[in-house]
């Protein structure tokens, strides 16, 4: 293995800090204004650091509203978004859950099929599939809404999962299918001589070695759907079936902007996909490294 020289070697480590602080920069005000009120923040909009720190706006969001503190006491008008987040929240985490499984589930079936079956209609399939999802996802809001609507899913969690189902699918079938390629189709032989059927080999030979590629395809699936605002925004009006990120645009109206609050939201926001990052790292850099190897 060559050894890079040190201007090399500093050069990289320069490169890497300034890609690590373009991605965490952006952070620092969104932190440093959910910490200060909405008063302070607006007195001096030039100032780098706070003049105080608070967590009222944590408390104020997690409680829905009840917990106002003195910081808050003086405020005429709060946003529904506020006393609507701790459902929101609940939303989101049932969505993207459900998203991932389903489509996780339906995309190892799709991509594997496709790996082993080395067909000409199912590659021509999967190729109308791939570009189909390159229509822009406001082109069909209006007929998606048409046919949910007489299908009664609108304003429903379960209309939120079909449709991001259906956004999503071909997108985790593109990721898996290189992984699955990559896996040796000799244990599955072995397997069937053993007196497997093939899906008793698909569950526990093919599935177990694709776990890498399972994980990095579920991160980059729930990431997806815990951001999406188009769907839950056009499908649901009712505010018990909101998602974070429908509550998060209803912050922002023609009188009123609560920067402190929409901060505060977005880092609570955050916290899950950043917890399944952290958690799965191991698994995600390995699936994405081997699946772009194969691939």
């Amino acid at each position: 293995m060559m050894r890079l020289s040190w201007p090399r070697r500093a050069f990289l480590w320069v490169a890497n800090l300034c890609a690590i602080a373009f991605l965490l920069l952006p952070f620092v005000p969104v932190v440093l204004g959910s910490l200060q009120s909405e008063r302070s923040m607006q007195k001096n909009v030039h100032a780098l650091l706070p003049e105080e720190y608070t967590l009222a706006n944590f408390r104020l969001i997690l409680s829905g509203g009840r917990s106002k503190g003195p910081i808050f006491e003086q405020v005429t008008y709060l946003p529904k978004s506020v006393e609507r987040f701790p459902a929101a929240f609940l939303n989101s985490l049932l969505v993207g859950l459900a998203v991932t499984l389903v489509t996780l589930a339906a995309a190892s079936l799709s991509a594997y099929a496709l790996a082993r079956l080395r067909l000409r209609w199912t590659q021509a399939l999967f190729q109308v599939s791939v570009v189909c999802r390159m229509v822009p996802l406001i082109v069909l809001m209006v007929p998606l809404y048409v046919l949910f609507r007489r299908y009664g899913l609108l304003n429903s969690l379960s209309g939120i999962v079909v449709a991001e189902f259906g956004l999503l699918l071909p997108y985790a079938v593109l990721i898996l299918v290189p992984y699955f390629s990559g896996l040796p189709s000799d244990l599955e032989d072995a397997a069937r001589v053993d007196g497997c059927t093939r899906w008793q080999a698909f569950l526990r030979i093919v599935l177990p070695l694709s776990a890498p590629g399972l994980a990095a395809c579920g991160v980059i699936l729930f990431i997806i759907s815990w951001h999406e605002l188009l769907i839950p925004l056009i499908l649901v009006s009712r505010p018990e079936f909101m998602t974070v990120p429908v509550i998060l645009a209803g912050l922002v109206s023609d009188y009123f902007v609560f920067f402190t609050l929409m901060m505060a939201i977005c880092l609570l926001g955050l916290l899950p996909t950043l917890f399944l990052v952290l958690a799965l790292q191991k698994y995600v850099v390995r699936g994405l490294v081997t699946g772009a190897l194969k691939g």
